[in-house]
C-alpha cells in the first residue's frame, strides 16, 4: 500500500536535505555550493545552456542564477555567449578551468559516495528510475503510474 503523500513528502524531503548536506561537506573544501556545482554538471556536455535550463537545473530561481553565474565568470569557470540560433539569448559555457574544476569535484563526490553507492547497487537503480517516474508524473508528462493529473489543475 502506497504511503500518504505527507509521510512520501516527507521522506522526500529528509533525504534531499541529507543529500545535499553530504555533498556540500565535500564541495566546502573547494568554495563551492551545491547549486554551482549543479550548473557546473549541466554545462560538462560542452553545450552551452540558456539561463532557464541552468535555473532549473540549479533549482534557482533566475535572479539568484544571475549572481551565481556572475560569480562563475569572476571565477573563470564559465563564459557566457550570444546564442547564434536566436541572438536575443545568451548561452553559458564552461571556460576549460571550470571543466577541470568540475572534473575535480566529480571525482571527490564520486569518492565520497562510494560506500553509499555499495549500500544501494542492487536497488540504485530501480530508485532513480521510480524517482524519474514520480518526478515526471508531478510535472504532468506521464499518464502511467503515480496518476494523470498535471500540477496546479483546478478540480
Amino acid at each position: 500500500m502506497a504511503r500518504r503523500p505527507q509521510e512520501l513528502l516527507h521522506l522526500l524531503t529528509r533525504t534531499e536535505r541529507l543529500a545535499v548536506r553530504r555533498v556540500q561537506s565535500v564541495l566546502d573544501e573547494f568554495a563551492c555550493s551545491v547549486e554551482a556545482w549543479r550548473v557546473l554538471d549541466l554545462l560538462s556536455d560542452g553545450q552551452g545552456h540558456n539561463m532557464s535550463a541552468l535555473a532549473d537545473r540549479a533549482c534557482l530561481p533566475a535572479p539568484s542564477l544571475t549572481k551565481l553565474v556572475d560569480q562563475l565568470v569572476d571565477q573563470n569557470l564559465v563564459y557566457r555567449r550570444v546564442d547564434p540560433a536566436d541572438r536575443r539569448r545568451i548561452l553559458v559555457h564552461l571556460t576549460p578551468r571550470g571543466g577541470q574544476r568540475r572534473q575535480q569535484l566529480a571525482r571527490e563526490v564520486r569518492a565520497d559516495w562510494a560506500e553509499l553507492d555499495l549500500t544501494l547497487t542492487e536497488d540504485g537503480e530501480q530508485l532513480e528510475a521510480l524517482l524519474e517516474r514520480l518526478a515526471a508524473a508531478l510535472a504532468g508528462d506521464v499518464t502511467t503510474g503515480f496518476g494523470e493529473r498535471a500540477v496546479g489543475r483546478a478540480r
